[in-house]
């Protein structure tokens, strides 16, 4: 039997659970929908923590394709976070972190740091490596992880799942959901 994880202590479970509208982006040169573990993967635990795949593409590393690909799911009403696997390294053709940051209006610093320290438990130093980031734009929150199943799992079980649960206390991300563009309404 497996003992709870830490968070669970940290639910309110008299509050109704809500689901979000998730979109899933793996960013590879070679691999296809049938051969995508970390795409399956987030997909899967996305849909089994009850909320929604709202869509799902593959794109080369290609920043501009990236960036307009996030830019559309920003502009759509029906995806409320984006999550992406691949490209987060430090080759030439990793451009998921570049891509991404074109879009932010705002870094989630804490996201990569969190990633880090999660990660850091499983590979030692090797996450270093990563450049694992978050941001928000247009009032949608977009993740960008790196391509392995291992740092999918880790990023979605030990962080994503539970940010993105109105029932975690003292504080998550979809609570605050309805704010992310009260900019827009003061002059």
């Amino acid at each position: 039997m497996t003992s709870p994880h830490p968070n669970e202590e940290r639910l309110d479970l008299s509050r109704a659970f809500v689901p979000v509208r998730i979109a899933v982006l793996t960013v590879s040169d070679t691999r296809t929908l049938a051969e995508d573990r970390s795409g399956d993967t987030l997909a899967g635990r996305i849909e089994s923590a009850g909320h929604i795949l709202a869509d799902r593409k593959i794109l080369r590393d290609e920043a501009d394709a990236i960036a307009e690909q996030l830019r559309a799911w920003i502009m759509d009403p029906g995806v409320d976070v984006v999550i992406s696997t691949g490209g987060t390294g430090l080759t030439g053709r990793d451009v998921s972190v570049e891509a991404h940051r074109r879009v932010y209006e705002k870094e989630i610093d804490g996201f990569s740091a969190l990633f880090h320290m999660v990660s850091a438990q499983k590979i030692g130093t090797s996450t270093m490596q990563s450049r694992a980031c978050g941001g928000v734009a247009g009032g949608t929150y977009l993740f960008a992880l790196p391509g392995s199943t291992g740092a999918c799992k880790d990023g979605w079980d030990e962080i994503l799942r539970w940010q993105l649960d109105i029932r975690h206390r003292p504080c998550n991300l979809v609570e605050i959901m309805p704010r992310l563009e009260e900019h827009l309404s003061h002059p």
